[in-house]
């Protein structure tokens, strides 16, 4: 896993701390788990807008910001204020559906080969935007199935960079992915509740689908 730090602090002490999820369940009072819309098998409801879930919006990418990249989308560019996020073009922003291998409905970012290609599905970008800074963050990533055969493919990464609500960069991080399920959790240093948005890419050959996004409604206290 990398970490990368606001530009100016010390290298010792990074913006971003990885936390176990597992922590992050009993501390934080939300999650986003995709189970209020009906049940569909794969390849599940097509969404071209964004998703409004508690207090959060989901999207592709941030205003202001463009997706580049021939298989996967990777949004690049400064965020206009005030944060929000943005649909993908009609079939390439986002859908839900049963995922087997979470056991639940996930999401899946939707890439460039459109909506309801196989070869699309978990291959876009995703952003998500909170009504409330956070001090920390989880979400569960599944790369992949299991192959028949035993012929695995490799596994890619993820990407996510954290943003404060002026639209600056707090960190980015890069995580290899394995197999199936990846729980993931970021703490920010010092306790700060400042993370107001953060985006994710990912180059898995197989596409990811993320599901059990957790966060805070509420000031945490410790």
């Amino acid at each position: 896993m990398v970490f990368a730090s606001l530009p100016g602090t010390a290298a010792a002490e990074p913006a971003l701390a990885p936390a176990p999820y597992a922590q992050l369940e009993k501390e934080l009072d939300t999650r986003i788990d995709f189970e209020t819309l009906p049940r569909r098998a794969e390849p599940g409801i097509n969404l071209d807008a964004p998703i409004r879930d508690g207090g959060a919006w989901l999207g592709e990418r941030l205003a202001g910001q463009r997706v580049t990249g021939p298989l996967h989308d990777d949004p690049r560019g400064t965020p206009t204020l005030p944060l929000a996020v943005r649909a993908g073009a009609p079939g390439a922003n986002l859908s839900l559906a049963y995922h087997r291998g979470l056991g639940s409905t996930a999401l899946f970012p939707l890439g460039p080969a459109d909506f309801p290609a196989l070869e699309a599905r978990g291959e876009g970008a995703v952003a998500v935007v909170f009504d409330h800074g956070q001090r920390a963050i989880g979400l569960r990533i599944h790369s992949d199935y299991p192959a028949p055969l035993g012929r695995a493919r490799p596994q890619g990464t993820v990407t996510l960079t954290f943003y404060r609500a002026d639209g600056q960069v707090i960190g980015q991080v890069r995580r290899r992915l394995s197999g199936g399920i990846n729980e993931q959790g970021f703490r920010r240093a010092g306790g700060i509740a400042d993370i107001a948005a953060f985006t994710l890419a990912n180059d898995d050959p197989g596409g990811i689908a993320l599901d059990d996004i957790l966060y805070q409604t509420a000031p945490m206290s410790f």
